[in-house]
């Protein structure tokens, strides 16, 4: 009972396409396939890098000045 058997499975499938008909199906399984092809399309478009605008450096002060500087104050 824990798994089906092939005439189980062939049974499943004959009632889906009984109920569904051959083109629902079909069109189902295109659509699915669309939908894992434009996934990969988003997932490699996530790993290009984005064009941005060069940050500038940031330029680092001191609050303290050092006992050389203030001798020359």
């Amino acid at each position: 009972m824990g798994s089906l058997s092939i005439w189980h499975w062939a049974l499943v499938i004959l009632v889906v396409v009984l109920l569904f008909g051959r083109g629902k199906v079909s069109d189902l399984m295109g659509d699915v396939a669309k939908g894992i092809k434009s996934f990969k399309k988003g997932l490699a478009e996530d790993d290009a890098p984005v064009a941005s605008a060069d940050p500038k450096p940031i330029q680092q002060q001191t609050a303290v000045k050092s006992e050389t500087e203030k001798a020359q104050s």
